[in-house]
């Protein structure tokens, strides 16, 4: 094992974490290839929606013995209808420079496995970009592609077009 997997731990995120994880979440976007300014994400977002009465999502860290952080995961639960189990969606795994390659990610990685576990979840799914060359390390650890499924969003304009068709009051 190298002294770099060693010498790094993986947590749950505190509220004090958040932000040191914003800041990852900027040079995320910026690894996707996305302005910096894209990102909205806030650190009191962070502390409501991670860490507040009614947490959206949970966090974990990679950090080194000196404190440094050089990772995290984010996820959420989902469900299953054909399983009828809750699943866990990983909305993000980000792993900085100078700790890719030492194993981290896989860290971070059975973690989250291991929480689905616990959890008797029986899958977990995340999203990857058609160019990222993570793909590769997804599947040595056992991710598959889902090749019949394309991933479809409703943002913006045309979310707040449809929401109004509800006829809802506001």
């Amino acid at each position: 094992m190298s002294d770099a997997i060693e010498s790094t731990a993986i947590r749950r995120a505190v509220a004090s974490d958040a932000a040191e994880i914003q800041r990852m979440v900027v040079e995320l976007a910026v690894y996707e290839r996305e302005a910096p300014e894209r990102v909205l994400l806030t650190e009191a977002d962070l502390l409501r929606d991670a860490f507040g009465s009614r947490p959206a999502c949970e966090i974990l860290i990679a950090e080194r013995d000196d404190g440094r952080t050089v990772g995290f995961t984010l996820f959420c639960p989902n469900y299953s209808t054909w399983e009828g189990r809750p699943g866990i969606h990983i909305e993000e795994l980000y792993v900085r420079d100078e700790a890719r390659g030492t194993g981290v990610g896989r860290r971070l990685m059975a973690e989250v496995a291991a929480i689905a576990a616990e959890r008797g979840c029986p899958r977990v799914d995340l999203n990857v970009l058609n160019w990222n060359p993570a793909k590769q390390f997804y599947g040595r650890i056992g991710l598959y592609e889902l090749d019949q499924w394309e991933h479809y969003r409703l943002e913006g304009a045309a979310l707040a077009a449809l929401a109004g068709e509800a006829g809802r009051k506001r």
